[in-house]
């Protein structure tokens, strides 16, 4: 097996802002890379942070707790000009521990670097977005080893509808709003409980590794500012802390933005605190504002929904215009489409939620608004990785790749099932190349990464997407060769002609027409 590499963020190791979480979860990470032989790093740019602390006796500790690690050089002769042409503003003395940590990562020297730091998460976002695939949180890093190393011991997440009368009220999720809310016991006994209100959940072993519980609200009752009819109020939208990253979030955020778009809600919003800063980068990706702040600081975020084609104007970035307006996407006559044929072991692992087809009613995301009652689903993420080596170059961000499910034992077997928005490819060379281009967002475990057999002659192509829905019923191969949208069954990636997609557009129903 190939060795990887994490450099691990002072925050990690040390625990400086909430030392009995972090540092449980940081114990996973360790015994997890001892056991796979993965290398955890540290930088001497973090001996600066360390050295800072005005406590003398701390600082010893946490100068004994580096001390532990393999550390990384600083390099020679670089400047914080360069560094801020790379990364952007160094405003303060962390920033330029951050920048030289994001700079290692830049240079190879590590394939991933672990941080709870959200405004670090956020610089790679904004001035070195090729990066932040490989920007992980603990608990990302921590389901990222898992995923590579022990597939097999991985359950899938689920997704559970439940009313809020059905969760203990001791169940440990609860425990930092309380912190953070003294009146929790009694808004959700008042409020959620007696009035049963519907909420998401994820269980895990522990109880509960996510929750989000939401309100159904008109014109007339809401506090959101944008106007509309219809809202649906995220009350409380909660990861646990040892489970916190950016795949739980996301789960659950698509959750939200699926079912609010298929029930023809207006408006969705929510409030929360600036300091939740990895919640607020991930809810302004897809496309929430600012639209307020309350005198107790609480900031309002919304997003408008339309069930109107998106439209486009010239020179957009069509994928950008996706994740903001996510779900919809364009799909103009411009737009470029792709039928991707994947292999029933890589289709699972991508949309685990199609695996077996009989239980094809557990995976309508829609339902219907204010009926509820929804079985498990099992989850998965927004942004996705997909491997081949087809020839095909595809270029345009924001083309439709149209997933066409190969001759498979479970059905669909020849199929179309799913439909993803294309952000970019690029080549993979080698296995560390596989780990560092898929590893934030990987569903691939280490042998099948290896399979590939990635080499400068021999690259794998690498393909990230956004998933925006799946067709139902899948549409079949002799429908679509009918239909002449096919001559038959692709067996590479195949450019579709425009005007024969009007068959397989006719199909989609994501809540918005599509053109």
């Amino acid at each position: 097996m190939s060795a990887q590499t994490y450099l691990i963020d002072t925050n990690v190791f040390i625990g400086l802002e909430d030392p009995h979480e972090v540092s449980s979860e940081f114990s996973s990470l360790v015994q997890l890379a001892s056991k796979h032989s993965v290398s955890i790093l540290v930088h001497d740019a973090e001996l600066d942070d360390i050295r800072r602390d005005p406590d003398a006796t701390r600082q010893q500790v946490s100068l004994s707790k580096f001390a532990k690690f393999q550390s990384v050089a600083n390099v020679r002769g670089l400047t914080d000009d360069k560094l801020v042409s790379l990364f952007g503003p160094l405003r303060k003395p962390n920033d330029v521990v951050d920048a030289k940590l994001l700079h290692a990562l830049w240079i190879g020297v590590s394939d991933f670097l672990v941080t709870e730091d959200a405004g670090l998460h956020d610089r790679a976002r904004l001035y070195a977005p090729e990066l932040i695939g490989r920007v992980l949180y603990v608990a990302d890093a921590v389901a990222l080893l898992r995923t590579t190393y022990e597939p097999i011991d991985v359950p899938l997440r689920y997704v559970e509808e439940v009313e809020a009368n059905s969760i203990p009220v001791d169940d440990p999720i609860f425990e930092s709003l309380r912190n953070g809310y003294p009146a929790f016991d009694n808004w959700w006994r008042e409020k959620c409980v007696r009035q049963r209100r519907r909420c998401w959940v994820v269980p895990d072993e522990k109880g509960l590794a996510g929750i989000v519980v939401r309100k159904e609200e008109a014109a007339d009752e809401t506090d959101a500012t944008t106007r509309g009819q219809r809202f649906l109020k995220v009350c409380t939208f909660k990861v646990r802390h040892k489970r916190r990253g950016t795949k739980l979030g996301e789960l659950l955020l698509k959750q939200v933005l699926w079912f609010a778009q298929m029930n023809l809600f207006d408006v969705v919003y929510l409030t929360t605190y600036p300091e939740q800063s990895a919640l607020i980068s991930l809810i302004e990706y897809y496309g929430f504002v600012q639209t307020g702040t309350a005198a107790n600081g609480e900031l309002l975020f919304e997003k408008a929904l339309s069930q109107d084609p998106l439209g486009a104007k010239l020179g957009d970035d069509l994928f950008v215009l996706a994740c903001r307006n996510y779900p919809r996407f364009h799909a103009g006559p411009s737009v470029e489409a792709y039928a991707i044929p994947i292999r029933e072991e890589y289709h699972h692992a991508l949309f685990p939620e199609l695996k077996d087809q009989r239980q094809l009613e557990l995976f309508e995301f829609a339902g219907h608004a204010g009926i509820g009652g929804g079985p498990l689903r099992p989850g998965n993420t927004i942004r996705k990785v997909y491997l081949c080596r087809a020839q095909a170059r595809i270029q345009q961000p924001g083309a439709l790749l149209l997933f066409y499910k190969s001759t498979s034992i479970l059905p669909p077997s020849r199929a179309l099932t799913t439909v993803g928005i294309f952000e970019n490819m690029r080549l993979a060379q080698s296995i560390e190349d596989l780990h560092r281009l898929t590893g934030g967002r990987s569903v691939y475990s280490e042998r099948q990464l290896l399979k590939w057999g990635a080499t400068s002659d021999h690259p794998v192509k690498v393909i990230d997407f956004l998933l925006v829905g799946h067709i139902t019923p899948p549409i079949l191969l002799h429908e679509l060769v009918a239909n002449e949208v096919l001559k038959g069954h692709p067996q590479s990636i195949v450019r579709l002609l425009d005007n024969r997609l009007t068959p397989i557009i006719d199909r989609f129903d994501f809540g918005f027409t599509v053109r």
